[in-house]
């Protein structure tokens, strides 16, 4: 199936809207994410699920801010999401926090605060996140 997803990136400090053409019947078993943004620049990449793929966009386009969840430091995919949703839904992680179906995101959606586009901070991130104590209980 193949969809397009209207995003916001900022290009040398301007807001403007990019597509990402998604595809997840690449033939291989990896999905494709067709980046378009206004120029007309037109960029693939592939990768096992769309969490990554978007990764490996948003690593090639370092001078791009791509304005969305899947951006951000403390977003990371669990191996469930992944499977079920090809990594177009994560979890949006707090420190210190057991992560709940509350904290679960489109990687898509806007969002303008906490972004990177290194993977590897994200990795970090969830790293750090694991080896925290997690405290289970609603604050009241």
């Amino acid at each position: 199936m193949i969809w397009t997803v209207e995003i916001t990136i900022e290009n040398n400090g301007a807001k403007e809207t990019a597509q990402l053409t998604c595809d997840n019947k690449a033939g291989n078993g990896d999905v494709t994410i067709i980046f378009t943004m206004q120029n007309g620049l037109s960029k693939t990449y592939s990768d096992s699920d769309f969490y990554r793929c978007f990764a490996r966009t948003r690593e090639d386009n370092t001078g791009i801010k791509f304005l969305c969840k899947g951006s951000k430091v403390n977003v990371h995919t669990s191996s469930m999401s992944s499977q079920m949703s090809l990594g177009l839904k994560a979890y949006e992680l707090t420190l210190g926090k057991a992560a709940s179906f509350d904290d679960v995101i489109y990687i898509f959606d806007y969002d303008e605060h906490n972004l990177t586009n290194d993977s590897a901070e994200q990795r970090a991130f969830f790293r750090k996140w694991i080896e925290t104590e997690k405290n289970d209980e609603e604050e009241q």
